[in-house]
Order: C-alpha cells, then sequence, then structure tokens
C-alpha cells in the first residue's frame, strides 16, 4: 500500500500522535491524502493560492516564508518530515494561504482533504477522535511559536534577536552546547537579518567569550552574559 512507505515518519507525527503504526495506516486508508513529490526550489504552495486540504511534509524539508513591504524573504517555519502546514488556513473563512511554501529539496508532502479530518467517518473509525485533538494541540503549539517570532522581528538589535533565539534553544534543549535547527543563511532569514552581519555579530559574541560555535553546534559559554543582552 502506498501509505506504508512512510509508517516511520507517521510514527513521528504530531497529527498522530498517541496512535499506532497500523492504526494510522487504517486511518489513512479512510482519509485518502494525495501524495505529491518536489524537487529543489519547487513551489509547494505559493502565497494566495486556495488551500482546503492539511500539508504534511513526509521525506525532505519545505520552508515557509513572506514577502515583506521590502520585497525581501522572511522564513517564518522551516518544516521537516512529520510536521504539517496549513491547519489555519484550511479551517479559516477564506482559505487563501498568506505565504509561500517552497521545497528546500526534493521532497514528498502529503496533502490531508479538511473535510476527511472533520467530517464523519464512514467507517467510524476510533481515530478520528484522536486526530482530531492532535490537531488542536498543534494549532495551539503554533500559534505560540509565532507569537515568539513576532517577539524576535520586534527586537530592534540584532544581538538581541541572536541572543532570544539561542536562549530558546537553551531552554528547549536543557543544554548549553545544542545543534541548531537551522543553517546559516535559514536562521538569518528567520531573524529577518542579514546573513553576513549575523555571522559578523555571532563572531563578536564568540570573541568577547559569550558563545562558541563549529558548523551548526552552538556552545553557551556566558549564559548570564547572553541573557543580559535581552535587557
Amino acid at each position: 500500500m502506498i501509505y506504508e512507505k512512510f509508517a516511520g515518519e507517521y510514527a513521528k507525527a504530531a497529527l498522530f500522535r498517541g496512535m499506532a503504526p497500523e492504526d494510522i495506516i487504517s486511518l489513512l486508508s479512510c482519509l485518502k491524502p494525495k501524495m505529491s513529490r518536489y524537487r529543489k526550489n519547487d513551489l509547494i504552495i505559493n502565497a494566495g493560492e486556495k488551500l482546503e486540504s492539511i500539508g504534511m511534509v513526509l521525506s525532505g524539508e519545505a520552508a515557509v516564508s513572506k514577502e515583506n513591504a521590502a520585497g525581501n524573504r522572511v522564513m517564518m517555519l522551516l518544516l521537516k518530515p512529520g510536521e504539517i502546514f496549513g491547519e489555519t488556513v484550511a479551517f479559516a473563512g477564506s482559505p487563501s494561504w498568506p505565504a509561500t511554501v517552497q521545497a528546500q529539496g526534493n521532497c514528498e508532502v502529503m496533502f490531508i482533504p479538511k473535510e476527511k479530518i472533520v467530517g464523519e467517518c464512514e467507517k467510524i473509525c476510533p481515530w478520528h477522535k484522536s486526530l482530531i485533538q492532535n490537531m488542536l494541540r498543534i494549532i495551539a503549539e503554533r500559534a505560540m511559536m509565532l507569537n515568539k517570532k513576532v517577539e524576535y522581528l520586534a527586537m530592534k538589535s540584532m544581538r538581541g534577536k541572536i541572543s532570544a533565539y539561542l536562549l530558546e534553544g537553551y531552554k528547549k534543549t536543557g543544554m548549553t552546547t545544542y545543534a541548531l535547527p537551522l543553517k546559516r543563511n535559514e536562521l538569518a532569514e528567520f531573524l529577518n537579518v542579514s546573513r553576513p552581519s549575523m555571522s559578523r555579530e555571532m563572531s563578536r559574541m564568540r570573541d568577547e567569550g559569550i558563545i562558541d560555535f563549529h558548523r551548526s553546534t552552538i556552545t553557551i559559554r556566558d549564559l548570564a552574559g547572553l541573557k543580559k543582552m535581552l535587557e
């Protein structure tokens, strides 16, 4: 069956939290999602398009971005396997998607029709209730994450933005050394700053003994000093 190919990714997905792999496969046969493949830089969804399905990345990565008033791209999210997009727009009164979703490399995406999620199940599938509960949890978590994104953008200094982001990673991992989930250019887009300027600022912070880094690994050497940069 086509759905069994990504059984491992389904089990990791927040949308299917609490479900056994065989139950997820059974649920998908009821939901009848559409499976699509994309190559690097292909547009999965373009800003302004109508979206009445929930998208889930199955392999590869996809970036969710918007253009600001100056025409510069601002990355909002980097979607990894098991993560979804379009959950708020699909159930809104106007299903026009406000952002662009673009494949960062070879990418496969599953689209689940919204009516299959909230509609009455023909097979009386017991997992629909869990699906809806998980969807509500994801929407709430996504709203909190976007609120944090607004906080980053509201900060005037680049150092403040960088410090806030690194401290957020420290809170999530509980460690002063951890791998950044974003590449350097992706982080610059996420914080809405230029990559060269961000790299220079991070180098200054390293020279001051506040942080250290090697490729995607960050080490916070002066936690108190990093926190002071937010004051």
